[in-house]
């Protein structure tokens, strides 16, 4: 996986985004993408904490049914989770079904909920934007940590989240917008609006 691929649309992407159309899409459409509301930060948080350790292809094609076991990741709903829910969740083949991971997805929602005290979940994570971004040739130049996301990692530790390892915070900053690991000569380079 070295560098881009051209498709047969003309457009230029990733190897892991140039065959399945379920990744071609969101490649296209959503990753990279600034997020700054509260929901959305709180549900792409809560699946990188579910990828770990999983392609990302299965958090994608799970993602429907993720949306409906957590009440469309509304952290007001899952932060009054309890004993049931939890059962519910993980008799529930849509979803993955890990006991930690679901845990901490409703600790993080109460987490998310203590922040808004003191500035919120979004002006907490985007405070850690770097002042510059990575500028990948091949695959192999974008990194999968970076101080910001192990400072980041640190931050939400402390306030009590779970599963917001470096690695997972890092790829949450790249799924967001935080920073921009597109490749250079990818068709979506620059495409955030935050990065020029």
């Amino acid at each position: 996986m070295s560098g881009v691929v051209l498709g047969d649309d003309g457009l230029k992407r990733p190897v892991w985004a140039s065959v399945d159309p379920l990744l071609r899409d969101y490649y296209d459409t959503e990753w990279g993408m600034p997020v700054r509301d509260e929901q959305g930060l709180f549900e792409r948080l809560s699946l990188e904490a579910f990828q770990s350790g999983l392609s990302w292809a299965t958090i994608l094609r799970k993602r429907p049914a993720f949306r409906a076991a957590f009440d469309d990741f509304d952290p007001e709903l899952v932060a009054r989770y309890d004993d049931t829910d939890r059962a519910r969740l993980l008799a529930d083949a849509g979803i993955v079904r890990n006991r930690l991971k679901i845990d901490a997805t409703i600790t993080n929602a109460q987490a998310t909920l203590a922040l808004r005290d003191d500035g919120g979940l979004v002006d907490l994570i985007w405070s850690f934007r770097p002042t510059e971004t990575p500028m990948p040739v091949t695959y192999a130049d974008v990194p999968t940590t970076s101080p910001e996301s192990a400072a980041l990692s640190k931050e939400l530790k402390r306030r009590g989240f779970a599963f917001v390892g470096p690695t997972t915070m890092h790829a949450l900053m790249e799924a967001v917008g935080i920073v921009d690991t597109h490749l250079v000569d990818s068709h979506r380079r620059g495409s955030s609006g935050v990065w020029s």
